[in-house]
């Protein structure tokens, strides 16, 4: 199987470097021009199925996407949400820091020090999603419109990198990548 993975478009700048988690945002004026730009790019392409996330975000990147090419129904799921970071959603780094006097000290302690979905069942749930649920399918060329935090865990669980690694790689907005399952590598990250 073939999967093309999306990142959403840009989000309005109060939210940038934002742990935006679950917070059902809108794309910005340039990320619903991303989309487009976007759709333009993928319009020549032909999927059995797209998936997306369920969040706006993603749901109006996939809208733009759609509505160019020639695609079918996309499968809204929360399977491919970014992890909910509960009563940190929408904050920075710093206001965390700020509000509630947490201590930076690791990535993996970090991350699992901040409120929401346990992380460990977060990357469970993206494994399952993508070496279980969508290899299940009788699909062979998918296309996949989710968040960054969901395509970094994949890498990190596909090559063998660590969380830290897989998310210090820039994978900018509305920026895509192509997962062949059958060797499990990712093609290079490219913009609309």
């Amino acid at each position: 199987m073939m999967i093309t993975l999306v990142r959403h478009g840009e989000v309005d700048e109060a939210y940038h470097r934002c742990y935006n988690g679950h917070n059902d945002i809108t794309l910005s004026t340039k990320g619903r021009e991303e989309a487009k730009a976007l759709s333009k790019v993928l319009e020549h392409q032909t999927y059995d199925a797209i998936y997306s996330s369920d969040l706006r975000r993603c749901r109006e990147t996939t809208e733009h996407i759609i509505s160019i090419s020639k695609c079918m129904t996309p499968i809204y799921t929360q399977d491919l949400r970014e992890k909910s970071w509960g009563r940190h959603e929408g904050m920075t780094f710093d206001a965390i820091v700020q509000r509630d006097g947490l201590v930076y000290e690791n990535f993996e302690q970090w991350i699992t020090t901040l409120d929401g979905e346990p992380y460990d069942l977060y990357i469970s749930r993206i494994k399952e999603f993508f070496t279980q649920t969508l290899p299940q399918t009788p699909y062979n060329n998918v296309l996949v419109i989710t968040h960054a935090g969901v395509i970094r865990v994949l890498m990190h669980l596909l090559q063998n990198i660590s969380l830290e690694e897989a998310f210090s790689i820039n994978f900018p907005y509305s920026a895509y990548t192509t997962l062949n399952t059958e060797t499990w590598e990712f093609g290079a990250i490219q913009c609309a």
